[in-house]
């Protein structure tokens, strides 16, 4: 596997907003603490203090999380590391997509990865753990119940509702599972030994990247809850987090910046078996919306006392509470995730919690040798493959057509004709050269039309070509989406087993272009 890389800004497929942060633009340094860099860790570590109890309680949740399973020797070391105070994480996270879901699933937690070593290359006097966070608590089923391989969805559907890490594997998962067969043993051990969605998760990801040291923390956990219970108050009873986060929010838009995501008065739900709906204060009253739970505020309160696990925060606190229940120092995700970021350093300020170093994770475009002969047959490079395509058509027939399919010269001599010609006759009558002037335009758009036909007449002929085009297309852009959005990881890593460790040997977590990964003989 080969790499090339392409300036993020050549593929077309970020916001400005996305390319400015990483790019430093100065307006929008007031909204982060570091610069996306390896020299911003120096300053992190020291100002990152996490309280000796909140480590405590920190592995204590994760020794419950991994009972029952088999630990590698790495994951056995990074437990026990995580416990000293000179241990810090770096985090990614992801939604509990079936079979991983989209590609770039693999990058952000193979970027993490190689964060934490090139950090423990850097600062050999601290240690750094890579985190996969597991959204066990998201319940947008729709958005994580299917996987795309070759063209084709897979898809499992349950009437269950709640917290989809809660979803139980039932007959019907066991239905779906016999609609799949091919799926690589990995993920039939996962899904076959485990009782419920997270928990078949944490196997696979264990088995993908356990000996690489990854650790896997669930937020969906009582004692972890317990050291967010001023958060929650606050925004239940102060609504303060809304507050900082609009207050961000309007000063990126005066900037021209939309925001990516939409605080709210009060920013947690309520979580119980079956069951995640917002809460929304009514008057004096607390409600959970399509339920018939209410509450008094002294009932809210006691309950955030008694049960904290029963409170989830939206996206505007899920990013505060990992970063109060963990020693972290970065934030790797995608370019929506990281601008949402930027919204929220005033809540980060107000609970005066750290704000991490936020940095994209590795993006990539995975050729196989297949295409990469009909790239070649174009005559293309790496960069033309990021290239409008249709604009490409039009100068490709343009350039190799047999006759002038514009017909350029022909309009210049109808245009002068009938210029000519009704100077001559205003002369006679002046109104007639308007008729002229108009009968200058239908003619002029008689031609237009035989120039596209000629064109067409043009693009059968380069058909193949064409046709080797679209195809090219459609591998980079499934459906119109780049392909680490769409395509499941099996689509390479069936015939490839050694493709993670592939992704391993090119990725750079600190290089911010696109990487174009080419399968040759």
């Amino acid at each position: 596997m080969k790499k090339y890389c392409v300036d993020l800004r050549e593929t077309h497929q970020f916001s400005s907003f996305f390319l400015d942060y990483i790019e430093g633009k100065a307006e929008l340094r007031p909204f982060y603490t570091h610069l996306p860099e390896i020299e911003s860790f120096k300053q992190a570590i020291e100002k990152k203090e996490f309280p000796e109890n909140n480590r405590k309680i920190l592995c204590q949740s994760l020794a419950k999380q991994y009972e029952g399973i088999e630990l590698f020797e790495e994951e056995k070391k990074q437990l026990e590391a995580l416990a000293g105070p000179n241990t810090f994480t770096v985090t990614t996270g992801h939604q509990l997509n079936l079979f991983t879901g989209p590609l770039y699933f693999i990058y952000k937690i193979v970027s993490t990865i190689k964060l934490a070593e090139e950090l423990n290359k850097a600062y050999p006097n601290h240690h750094f753990v890579p985190v996969y966070w597991m959204a066990s608590e998201d319940h947008d089923f729709d958005e994580i119940n299917y996987f795309k391989l070759d063209g084709k969805k897979y898809q499992w559907n349950s009437d269950q509702s709640g917290a989809v890490g809660d979803f139980e594997l039932d007959a019907s998962f066991q239905e779906f599972l016999k609609e799949v067969p091919f799926v690589h043993d990995v993920f039939k051990q996962a899904y076959s030994s485990s009782k419920t969605l997270k928990e078949a998760v944490r196997k696979y990801v264990h088995e993908l990247f356990g000996e690489k040291g990854l650790l896997i923390v669930d937020g969906h956990d009582a004692g972890l809850k317990g050291l967010f219970k001023e958060v929650m108050k606050s925004d239940l009873i102060d609504h303060t987090p809304h507050k900082e986060a609009v207050l961000k929010t309007e000063s990126l838009e005066t900037l021209g910046y939309s925001g990516q995501i939409f605080p709210r008065e009060i920013n947690f739900f309520y979580l119980d078996q079956g069951l995640r709906e917002r809460i929304e204060k009514h008057g004096d009253s607390y409600l959970v919306l399509n339920s018939d739970l209410k509450f008094s505020q002294d009932e809210i309160l006691k309950l955030v006392e008694d049960h904290p696990e029963r409170f989830s925060p939206n996206v505007v606190l899920r990013p505060l509470y990992q970063e109060m229940i963990l020693p972290n120092l970065a934030y790797l995700g995608g370019p929506a995730e990281a601008v949402y970021w930027l919204q929220l350093k005033g809540v980060f300020d107000h609970f005066q919690t750290p704000f991490p170093v936020l940095l994209p994770r590795n993006f990539a475009l995975i050729l196989s040798k297949e295409i990469l002969r009909k790239i070649e047959k174009l005559g293309w490079d790496e960069n033309s493959i990021f290239m409008d395509k249709e604009v490409w058509k039009k100068d490709f027939v343009a350039k190799n057509a047999l006759s002038d399919i514009q017909m350029k010269k022909e309009r210049e001599q109808v245009a002068l004709l009938f210029d000519n010609r009704g100077k001559e006759a205003e002369s006679l009558e002046k109104s007639l050269k308007g008729s002229f002037e108009a009968a200058k335009v239908r003619s002029l758009k008689i031609l237009d039309q035989m120039s596209d036909k000629l064109r067409k007449a043009e693009e059968k002929r380069h058909q193949i070509a064409f046709s080797r085009v679209d195809d090219i297309e459609d591998y980079l852009k499934p459906n119109g989406s780049p392909q680490e959005r769409v395509v499941n990881m099996m689509q390479f890593y069936l015939a490839d087993e050694l493709l993670i460790e592939k992704l391993f040997e090119n990725f750079d977590p600190m290089d911010f272009r696109m990487m174009v990964l080419k399968y040759e003989d």
